[in-house]
């Protein structure tokens, strides 16, 4: 019995330190698998912690440029704004000259208008002036028609008027004989009409013009007069002479002598020989050249 009861108790003792054996090395390994676990987790935290600590070197270099690039901003910015308000000035300045200039421009234009409107006044009044004077040649005109109707049928006068131009066109042979510069007795009768006229005029000039045919003189009477010329411009004279005497204007007349270069006519024909040989009384505005 006792044995029996010693054998229980060893088996019991033997037992005992199998299970406290198996618990030991249980526990054991886990702790094995425990350091296995944090030597892993360790692995992963340094290898997070190269990871990491690359992205820092990384971040401060992506910073510094970062830094970098604001500071050239900041002051790309502040250049900028220095500019901006510069160019704001010369816009000032520039805007303050155009408004002056326009307010100067439209001084001028108001000024132009006002003297536009003057100048159409005035032009109005010359062309009023002009259609009256136009009216005062014809009126002359007319009036020499009237005056000289015999001798205008019978050739001896032309009258005509073109641009208020106004001209008594007489043949020599009425006014002169042949080879002579003074005016016969006839032909002062013929200017004493034509003077009636002329002496309502005061506002033209009066041209009295030479001219003569080409035949040129010769013999005695070559010793006075040389030339046409000196024929042609002695007739003028005697006429212009002649009109002053009879209480024309003397300021308002000129003699001129054309001599046979105008002619009018044909110089190869008696005719017109005789066409050419005259005296014209002509009357130009006083600023005529």
């Amino acid at each position: 019995m006792l044995r029996r009861v010693l054998l229980l108790v060893i088996l019991i003792v033997v037992s005992f330190s199998l299970t406290g054996c198996l618990v030991a090395e249980s526990k054991y390994l886990k702790k094995v698998e425990e350091a296995d676990g944090l030597n892993r987790d360790l692995t992963l935290l340094q290898q997070k912690y190269q990871s990491l600590a690359s992205e820092n070197v990384d971040l401060k270099v992506q910073a510094e440029k970062l830094a970098a690039d604001l500071a050239g901003t900041t002051k790309e910015r502040e250049r900028l704004a220095a500019d901006n308000k510069e160019l704001e000035k010369v816009l000032k300045a520039k805007s303050d000259t155009l408004s002056k200039n326009i307010a100067e421009l439209r001084q001028k234009v108001a000024d132009l208008e006002n003297e536009n409107e003057k100048l159409r006044g005035d032009v109005a009044s010359l062309q009023k002036a002009k259609e009256e004077k136009v009216r005062e040649v014809s009126k002359t005109y007319e009036n020499l028609l009237e005056k000289m109707k015999s001798e205008i049928s019978q050739g001896q006068v032309t009258i005509s008027e073109l641009k208020g131009k106004l001209t008594v066109n007489l043949v020599d042979a009425i006014l002169f004989d042949s080879g002579k510069s003074e005016v016969k007795s006839e032909g002062l009768a013929v200017l004493q009409k034509v003077i009636e006229i002329l002496k309502t005029v005061n506002d033209k000039q009066i041209r009295i013009e030479g001219y003569t045919d080409n035949v040129q003189i010769v013999g005695a009477l070559a010793k006075k007069y040389p030339t046409n010329w000196e024929l042609s411009a002695a007739r003028a004279i005697n006429v212009a002479r002649f009109l002053q005497e009879q209480g024309l204007d003397p300021k308002l007349l000129s003699a001129i002598a054309f001599s046979e270069y105008r002619p009018v006519a044909d110089n190869a024909t008696e005719e017109g020989r005789m066409k050419n040989r005259r005296i014209e009384i002509v009357l130009v505005p006083k600023d005529a050249p």
